[in-house]
Parts: C-alpha cells; structure tokens; sequence
C-alpha cells in the first residue's frame, strides 16, 4: 500500500463557545491509502484543541511520525504500529483501514440543533422554531460560560419558549463544580423534556459523575478522553463520542456494528471524508437499540468542496 496526505485548513461560520473557550479555525491533514489492486481508501488527520483530546504517552510529533512511515506500508506492519503512533494520526489511518475493508455507507439521522451559548440562545431558539414549524426538534445549549446566575436565568426563560415535544440538552463541558451541578440537577430532575446533561463535572469526578446520574439523565463525553481508565462498564448513563478525537475509530465503529446501547455520536468539525466517516457511525447508531439524534452542529458546519460526500473531490479541494 501507498499512504499520501495533504494539509487542509478552514474556518467555522462563527466561533464555538463554551466553556472550554472560543473555537473558530481548523486544520489538518487528509490521507489517501492506495492498495496494490488500485482501490483508494481515506482518513482525516484532525488537529483539535488540547482539551478535546485524549491525552497520551509520550509519542513522536505528527509530522516526525509521518516522516518514519515507509513508501510502501505492509498492512500487518501498519496495524501494529497503530498504537505507538499519535493519536490524531491513528484515527486518520483506522479510518482509512476500514474504508478499505468497505463499508456500506449509511446517511446520518437529523442532528441534534447546538443553541449559542449566553443570551443569543433565546432568539436562536424562536427562528429555530419558526424554521421548525410542527416538527419535533433536540436543541444543545452549551452552559457554564456565563455566570451561573445569569445562566439559570436563562434557563427558565428557555423552557417557557420550549415546544413541550421537543428535546433538551444541556452541555457544561466540565465546568461546573458540584455545588453548582446540583442546583440545576434540583431544577431539572422532572423536567420531561431534558434529554441528559452532558459532562457536568469535570472529567475526573466520576464519583461526583455517577451520584448526578442516580438523579437525572448524565452523558460524558470529555471523561471518555481525559480519564478512559475511570469510565468501566458500571457507567449507567450516555457516552458522547467524538471519533475524530479518539485515536483509531474502528472499535467504536465494531461496537456500533454491535448495538451496543447509550452510544452518541458528536462531531469535531470534519471535512467530507471525516464526516462521511462519523454520518456512517451515526447511521448505524440510529439502527441500534437505543436511537437517538447525533450531535453534528449544523449551523456550524461549512460548506464547499472541502465538504463534499465525494473524498476524491475533498482531496482536490485540499491542494495547493
């Protein structure tokens, strides 16, 4: 096999927000995977925010990594380097592998809609409704950016607007301690409409984690990166996955395959080849035993070439 890559960069229609900070540009790289018999395979390289990954031992830079990788790859030899490699650049080659084992692509399921953090939530809302009409909608806020007052405030203000068959989730990407997690798990714990809070301590605090999730529903997402040796089968909540930011995807992608339940699919703002990747993982998500929407931003997705379902026409936007 031949492995070709190629950088890419980009620009979100407007900055991400939450409590992680402020979010706007994106770069990376593309691999092509050429095999003997002249099928291409592809993967994306992301280069996301320290804290969206998965912190990992020491490992050699990406590019100092791609240098060391023969012309010519022994498949057998590829997959036992995988682990040893950057994480980023193990989620670029697993995609890749599985493209070239084939899989029947699947179309993703309606997203999620992710709501503006701080008072643009309220009109983001009303047109989202306008846009809506009589279809249900599940609409993310991102919390834990603004004071906490300010924020519960908010909060009431946005349940009166809520259709009563609509779905909330409420997203404090670890920022809230468990004073502050508590009172708005008081205010919450009937409320029918709250799908789950997802990541409301930080990562580490999974006994903190775990009582939340005694009272209401709870979805981790940075605890699966930051902390994966905390998280065991006995998690009886939600697991947010960004397969972008998980090293190799293909067990995520088997458990998928599997119906293994309370899996959610997220996005980390991909190019076409990555989203083709991460819409097949939602399809199949959506075929197993507990469906539920996928959480692609839509509103924050660009469009272009650069975001084509076609990755040949991705690879050739990329070029210089």
């Amino acid at each position: 096999m031949q492995l070709h890559w190629r950088p890419y960069t980009f620009r979100l229609p407007s900055a991400l927000v939450s409590a992680q900070g402020r979010w706007l540009d994106r770069r990376g790289l593309l691999l092509r995977l050429e095999a003997p018999d002249g099928r291409l395979a592809w993967g994306e390289v992301p280069d996301l925010p320290a804290a969206w990954r998965t912190p990992e031992p020491e490992r050699p830079p990406l590019a100092e990594a791609l240098a060391q990788l023969p012309e010519e790859l022994e498949r057998s030899w590829l997959e036992a380097q995988l682990p040893a490699l950057p994480g980023a650049l193990a989620c670029g080659l697993g995609m890749a592998l599985a493209d070239l084992d084939g899989l029947a692509w699947l179309e993703a399921p309606a997203s999620a809609e992710l709501l503006p953090a701080g008072k643009a939530v309220l009109p983001a809302l009303e047109t989202l409704r306008k846009q809506a009409g009589d279809q249900p909608r599940c609409v993310k806020w991102k919390v834990a950016v603004n004071a906490d007052s300010e924020e519960r405030a908010l909060l009431e203000r946005l349940l009166e607007q809520l259709p009563p068959d609509w779905g909330l989730r409420l997203d404090a990407n670890g920022g809230w301690d468990r004073a502050v997690a508590e009172g708005w798990a008081d205010r919450l714990a009937c409320e029918p409409r709250l799908q789950w809070l997802e990541q409301p301590l930080e990562p580490t605090d999974l006994e903190g984690l775990q009582a939340l999730a005694q009272r209401l529903p709870v979805a981790l997402d940075e605890s699966l990166r930051q902390c994966p040796e905390c998280v065991d089968a006995s998690w009886p909540g939600w697991r947010v996955h960004r397969p972008l930011a998980e090293a190799d995807p293909r067990p995520l992608l088997e458990q998928l395959q599997r119906g293994v339940p309370r899996l959610m699919v997220s996005t980390a703002f991909e190019t076409g080849i990555g989203r083709r990747f991460v819409h097949h993982l939602a399809g199949l998500q959506a075929l197993g035993p507990t469906p539920v929407a996928p959480g692609f931003a839509p509103a924050w997705q660009p469009e272009g070439p650069l975001f084509s379902g076609d990755p040949q026409a991705v690879w050739e936007a990329a070029a210089p």
